[in-house]
């Protein structure tokens, strides 16, 4: 199962990053929306008290999606928004601190099997964190670097081909596991 659903999520990853290539705040913002659309599949899938391996499947899925994510933005757009916002860094900051309790749950999740005690209630966290992450980049961090005049479309190419390298490589070990 977990095979089937990782081309639709690579399929509708690729479309939106495609659509949005040249521009970083539109490639994350689609992100935002496609990992925001799992959580809300996930909670759908544990009200209705679906199996272990449907729920897990989608857990991998919603990991990897944040995985990628978080590293694209740590190594290509927070170091141009950091240098964009000058003496508004410590948004920066709040932001990678933000990803690294994000990355404690992912591992913690990994580790787990789905019908393990807090399985499902790690994942509700981390949805939630999530969801507050993204709402301070979309309502703070993004405006600023629009009004900063970053170059979003060369910040987008560079997140766009890493972006599309990571998702491969991912691909990559989860056919070899």
């Amino acid at each position: 199962m977990a095979t089937r659903s990782k081309p639709a999520s690579k399929t509708s990853s690729t479309r939106s990053t495609h659509a949005s290539a040249t521009d970083a705040i539109a490639l994350l913002k689609a992100d935002h929306a496609e990992v925001k659309k799992c959580f809300q599949s996930y909670q759908k899938l544990v009200d209705a008290q679906a199996g272990a391996s449907e729920r897990r499947a989608l857990a991998e899925q919603i990991c990897m999606l944040l995985t990628v994510h978080a590293t694209i933005e740590e190594e290509i757009f927070y170091p141009a928004a950091r240098v964009a916002l000058g003496d508004e860094a410590d948004l920066i900051d709040e932001a990678d601190v933000e990803h690294a309790s994000a990355k404690a749950l992912i591992a913690q999740i990994q580790s787990m099997q789905p019908d393990d005690d807090h399985y499902d209630a790690k994942l509700k966290v981390l949805g939630e964190y999530i969801d507050h992450h993204v709402g301070e980049e979309q309502d703070e961090i993004f405006p600023k670097l629009k009004k900063a005049g970053v170059d979003t479309k060369s910040v987008g190419a560079a997140l766009n081909e890493r972006k599309q390298a990571l998702m491969a490589e991912m691909a990559e070990h989860a056919e070899a596991a």
